[in-house]
């Protein structure tokens, strides 16, 4: 029995009064043994070695030392209680104090004795004499106790020889020094110990510990760290390989890793530069927010926005955390936003376009329950809008349009109803024709979607079968027309082949019968029709039809056949390359035409000749009237004696007849100058009062002859202008005695003058009966004498010289004449007069 055990049992034994006096006695003197042996030497370490609790654990060296303590301190104690036993009313009390003690006793012995026998561990206890050490626990590759005082012996015998040399100098250190060690060791076996080296008062405890299970686990964590380490690396290049920023955080919030994305959209050179300076993608407002909705549930998922390179971007933001920090990831969706709002646009966009559609368009989803109309559905059906905005069924629709009378009339509603909404079960669209009973015509498509629903499409035919009707009428109208036309029509397409002709076209061209039908090519009819025509029209016919022509342009002319005839063609491209020829038999016409043109050169070779005697005879007139006119001034002087009153009234009537001769003469010879476009002004500056002045002075006998006044009305300051002064002159004396020939006597003619904006406007006024129509017409004519009421009939050349003289400045003439409220003639002339060489007739 060990100590401990024989120590329990005295314990229990004294408890339980039995010879307690004798019992006490005995336990007194063998703890009291116990603790003076123990305290003496170290031996007493080698039997309380073998001590064991109740749960089968040896105690450690320490703790069996303390225990033995605490054993010589209870005997001590019991051997005191023996001694006051003889006092029994105290034991009682004393008894339960003592068993407490003695439990909490072994439960530390027994909570010893398990550390020490842990399994993989030595102890070796040196006290401060060279006792051998005690040696405590087992190791793999281990036995035997020390053999030696300072037991390297044993140690010899399990630990490999320059293991027991550094074992050797660390346990002096130790015990001499208190110099505590770590060191590593191999046994002979080769398996790894820790020994641990340690002072605790006299004593040296040296601890050995198995590193074979360390080492594996070591090896484990190493292969398992370099697997996470080749995994980590793997997810980071899978991460810069991805077109989204990726980052991560340490447990302070720092940034301590990012992908590539990332550097790229801060602007940064590398990850370094991120994870040192803190580029942070978003802003603080931004982190803050993911910091606040992070700690409520750990995780972040949210779209956030921020500048990039001067442009806002949204990102798709998760962020999650955990013990170690946090790691977040952002994918750029701000294309996929625009697409979103193109989308919404382009949704908008079609329902505003189906909205202006005529066409009649309705949306239902899988529920049959209307989603969208546009205004067309609500005007074909007359619907109110408000009761299509409460979305009612399709088939609440069919039933109310049945109602009101809307519908087509049918045998079997319901199985007609059916069948019409079963296109929500059908794949491919179906297509209806409702006559509605109003006299509409409709077509009505049923287009199933994908995912469920129908959209339904009403097209209002009625003017379509309407116009198709017309259509059909007017092209067999047009068929009779172009059948009876005397004019021929061929219309070929664009291969070249007839698409329809009339019989004109046969006709004309003789053809056979064969020829002339729809699907000919124009090449058989260019064959037969080249023999009696131009080649060469026919093979320009074939280049134009057939599309070889440089280009598709009209055109017109005349070719004459064989036989005489003569004929108009046009050449007219049509819309989808067809082409159009048309032919019409102008014989008859080119022979008159020819017929007057002959006539027409002759007249005017007669025109020509008769300014050519005109000119020549008024030129060889000049002479012999200037002789005449010279000789009767001459036979008027006193010198060449004197004349009866006959003989100067004849002399007056020949000088009279003279200068009007010579005028008319002069005139014919200013027209003919005219007219050859040989007259040129003599341009300068015309005095206007000046010149009205000379025109009024050679007019004034024959006013005063037939008692006519003339006022001269004038604009102040009027001025001057470019222009020939001779022939302005004249052609305010022919104004002049055109008025004075026509005005009654006893009136007066107005002459006036004033300048509107660049122009010099004169106008001639008289009283006279005015100008008829036909006369009117005729007026500018020359040698177009009108009796008229006037005093005189002259040679009908005073007009045609204004009109001639003023164009020739560039100016206008214009006559305002009525019915017995007189005439007057509006001349205009250019403040700056443009020589013209050709007058306008």
């Amino acid at each position: 029995m060990s100590a401990y055990a024989r120590t329990r049992g005295t314990y229990l034994a004294l408890i339980e009064g039995k010879s307690l006096r004798r019992q006490a006695l005995r336990a007194g003197v063998a703890a009291s043994a116990l603790f003076s042996a123990t305290a003496a030497s170290a031996q007493v370490t080698g039997p309380l070695a073998q001590i064991s609790t109740p749960f089968g654990a040896s105690l450690g060296a320490f703790e069996i030392i303390q225990f033995a303590m605490f054993l010589g301190a209870m005997g001590a104690a019991l051997l005191s209680a023996g001694w006051l036993i003889r006092d029994r009313g105290k034991i009682a009390e004393e008894n339960a104090t003592l068993r407490a003690k003695f439990a909490d006793l072994s439960h530390t012995a027994q909570r010893s004795e398990a550390l020490l026998n842990l399994k993989d561990q030595r102890i070796v206890v040196w006290d401060g004499t060279d006792r051998k050490p005690e040696v405590v626990g087992a190791l793999p590759g281990t036995s035997g106790a020390p053999q030696d005082r300072a037991g390297f012996l044993a140690f010899g015998l399990w630990l490999r020889a320059d293991s027991v040399t550094a074992f050797e100098r660390a346990v002096t250190a130790l015990r001499e020094r208190a110099q505590s060690f770590d060191l590593i060791v191999e046994t002979v076996n080769g398996t790894p110990l820790e020994v641990q080296g340690r002072t605790s008062g006299s004593y040296a405890i040296a601890r050995f510990v198995s590193l074979e299970g360390v080492q594996a686990e070591r090896a484990f964590l190493k292969t398992e760290n370099r697997q996470l380490s080749e995994a980590l690396a793997t997810l980071r290049g899978l991460l810069d390989a991805l077109d989204m920023t990726v980052w991560t955080r340490d447990a302070q919030g720092r940034l301590d890793w990012v992908n590539k994305t990332y550097v790229k959209a801060v602007g940064a050179a590398d990850v370094a530069e991120v994870v040192t300076q803190g580029h942070e993608l978003f802003g603080t407002q931004a982190r803050q927010r993911i910091e606040r909705e992070r700690a409520a549930q750990a995780c972040f998922h949210d779209r956030l926005s921020t500048v990039i390179g001067g442009d806002r971007h949204m990102f798709e933001v998760t962020d999650v955390a955990c013990a170690a920090g946090s790691a977040g990831v952002a994918a750029n969706v701000s294309e996929i936003e625009q697409v979103r709002e193109e989308l919404q646009r382009t949704v908008r966009s079609h329902a505003e376009t189906l909205d202006q559609l005529n066409t009649a368009v309705a949306i239902f989803d899988t529920d049959m329950k209307l989603q969208f109309f546009n205004q067309a559905f609500a005007k074909l059906w007359a619907f109110d809008t408000a009761f299509l905005d409460t979305r009612p069924s399709n088939a609440l629709l069919l039933d109310r349009l049945r109602s009101e009378g809307k519908l087509p009339e049918q045998p079997e509603w319901r199985r007609w109803k059916d069948s019409v909404l079963a296109a929500y079960r059908a794949v491919d669209p179906q297509e209806h024709w409702w006559h509605l009973p109003d006299g509409r015509i409709l077509r009505v498509v049923a287009n199933p979607h994908p995912n469920g629903g129908v959209t339904w499409v009403f097209e209002n035919l009625t003017e379509k079968f309407d116009l198709e009707s017309r259509y059909n009428t007017l092209i067999r109208v047009q068929g009779e027309t172009l059948d009876h036309l005397a004019e021929g029509v061929a219309v070929f397409g664009s291969d070249g082949r007839i698409r329809l002709s009339n019989p004109a076209f046969a006709t004309l061209w003789s053809l056979p019968p064969n020829l002339a039908v729809e699907g000919t090519h124009i090449s058989a009819i260019r064959a037969f029709c080249e023999t009696v025509s131009d080649p060469a029209l026919w093979e320009n016919f074939v280049a134009t039809v057939t599309g070889f022509a440089d280009k598709r342009e009209g055109e017109a002319g005349q070719t004459e056949l064989a036989a005489g005839a003569i004929l108009s063609y046009a050449l007219v491209p049509l819309p989808q390359g067809q082409t159009m020829l048309t032919f019409v038999d102008v014989t008859d016409t080119v022979r008159v035409e020819r017929a007057l043109k002959d006539k027409n050169e002759a007249l005017e070779l007669a025109d020509q000749i008769k300014n050519d005697f005109v000119q020549h005879v008024s030129y060889e007139l000049r002479s012999p009237l200037t002789n005449i006119i010279g000789f009767t001034e001459l036979l008027q002087t006193p010198s060449f004696g004197e004349l009866n009153e006959r003989q100067r009234e004849y002399l007056d009537h020949i000088g009279t007849s003279s200068s009007v001769l010579l005028t008319i003469v002069n005139d014919i010879l200013d027209l003919a100058t005219v007219d050859a476009g040989i007259m040129e002004l003599d341009i300068d500056e015309v005095s206007i009062v000046d010149t009205v002045a000379a025109a009024a002075d050679r007019i004034g006998d024959r006013l005063r002859e037939h008692n006519l006044f003339l006022q001269i009305d004038l604009a102040p300051g009027i001025g001057s202008f470019r222009g020939d002064a001779n022939r302005v002159r004249q052609v305010l004396f022919n104004l002049l005695s055109n008025a004075a020939n026509y005005a009654p006597e006893g009136s007066t003619i107005v002459l006036s003058g004033r300048r509107e904006d660049d122009e010099i406007v004169f106008s001639v006024h008289d009283d006279g009966p005015g100008m008829p129509k036909d006369v009117l017409d005729t007026v500018f004519k020359r040698f177009q004498p009108r009796n008229n009421g006037g005093r005189r009939r002259g040679a009908g050349l005073g007009l045609s010289i204004v009109k001639s003289f003023v164009e020739l400045h560039g100016g206008s003439v214009a006559i305002h004449t009525a019915a017995n409220k007189g005439t007057t003639v509006v001349c205009r002339f250019p403040v700056e007069a443009r020589t013209f060489r050709a007058a306008a007739e």
